[in-house]
């Protein structure tokens, strides 16, 4: 293994995280409902843990699209 192989799952690694973040970040909004809390404000039920799990989902199938473009040739790193 040479330091491009490496860095190779570096970039595959970091494409991942970054897609799972943008994926959470949007689904946060989502499903909150009306209740907050009368001194903060800030949702009575969040849903993060649903939350999280749908987003490491959909960012799997987002990075698996993106690896299928990369390994076609479609785009290079």
């Amino acid at each position: 293994m040479t330091l491009v192989d490496g860095l190779h799952y570096v970039v595959l690694f970091s494409a991942y995280a970054v897609l799972w973040f943008l994926v959470l970040f949007c689904l946060l909004p989502v499903g909150l409902g009306s209740e907050r809390d009368p001194e903060t404000g800030a949702p009575l039920n969040p849903m993060l843990k649903k939350k999280m799990l749908w987003a490491t989902g959909i960012a799997a199938v987002a990075w698996a699209v993106f690896y299928a473009f990369v390994g076609f040739g479609w785009l290079e790193l």
